[in-house]
């Protein structure tokens, strides 16, 4: 029949067009490293909760970024288990939490201090197990895993703390919302140079999927999105804007390496699976937690903080 026919059209087209979209998905995926549809809806999530923290209660934020220190802290620690390492993951929360406090009521002297207090309750909180039989280890794994814990604390916690250091400065709110901003614009340069024109790799050895092409589209977008955000969210010259971009494109780039290479040495794809396209919290905050240091200096150096 004349309408059962075009039903069948109907239905083979868009089985066919169903069919040309996944497997474009699974090409970009192959290249890429990850799901595109799932990175771009959890990223509009989170950047959702992020923006509404940031910009409407300074508070919220700072219990917000206490909650992913928490996640990402717990992630980090179950990583370094699955090599053999034993970091309390109750013992490096608390003493993260530490830190994130310091810095929110005492700043970055107060920050400083968290960060001994926190090292001095995580190394004793590992030795103290050490004394169990369950968990008795020789004096060398020991050691190795009250520094695994205190590089946690640090590359983690006390990195993250930098965001808090910004938001409580002068138009603080707007010099972290440039540097989520700046981040996630050196992640969209280098991945959509990297997809499309990418052929050179960058780094084979510890993150095949970089190449030099997206290095460069990178820091075209970060240099283009810092003179925007420096000139109409900071109220600073273009020229700041530059600044911005270019060490960010350093530290993120540099961050993003560098939590590649600790996945490969530990022997793990993911941090976790929590955030569907991207992994764990820990996988989105690798470029972060260094840019906070970064645009900290510039913010420092201007006399902004």
């Amino acid at each position: 029949m004349p309408g059962s026919d075009k039903r069948d059209e109907l239905r083979n087209a868009l089985e066919s067009t169903r069919a040309q979209l996944e497997a474009t998905n699974a090409r970009i995926e192959a290249r890429a490293g990850r799901n595109l549809f799932f990175a771009i809806l959890s990223g509009l999530v989170f950047g959702g909760v992020f923006l509404a923290s940031l910009l409407l209660v300074k508070q919220l934020f700072v219990v917000l970024v206490a909650v992913i220190v928490a996640v990402a802290l717990v992630e980090l620690a179950s990583a370094f288990r699955v090599s053999g390492r034993r970091v309390p993951r109750a013992g490096v929360v608390l003493g993260g939490l530490i830190v994130v406090g310091g810095a929110y009521f005492w700043g970055a002297e107060g920050m400083l201090l968290g960060l001994f207090t926190g090292s001095a309750l995580l190394t004793v909180w590992r030795l103290i197990e050490g004394l169990f039989p369950a968990w008795e280890t020789p004096p060398r794994t020991l050691v190795r895993d009250v520094f695994s814990g205190l590089f946690t604390l640090v590359y983690v916690a006390f990195l993250a703390s930098f965001t808090v250091l910004l938001v409580e400065a002068e138009r603080g709110e707007w010099w972290v919302f440039s540097l989520v901003v700046i981040v996630v614009s050196v992640d969209v340069g280098a991945y959509a140079a990297g997809v499309t024109l990418g052929k050179h790799k960058m780094t084979p050895r510890i993150s095949p999927n970089k190449t030099w092409e997206g290095f460069f589209g990178a820091a075209v977008l970060a240099a283009t999105v810092g003179v925007l955000v420096a000139i109409f969210a900071l109220q600073q010259p273009w020229w700041v804007g530059i600044i911005l971009g270019v060490v960010v494109l350093f530290t993120a780039t540099g961050g993003d390496l560098t939590e590649s290479l600790i996945k490969r040495n530990l022997g793990v794809k993911d941090m976790s699976s929590w955030i569907p396209g991207h992994g764990g919290f820990l996988d989105r905050l690798d470029s972060l937690l260094p840019s906070a240091v970064g645009v900290y200096g510039v913010a420092l150096f201007l006399g902004v903080v």
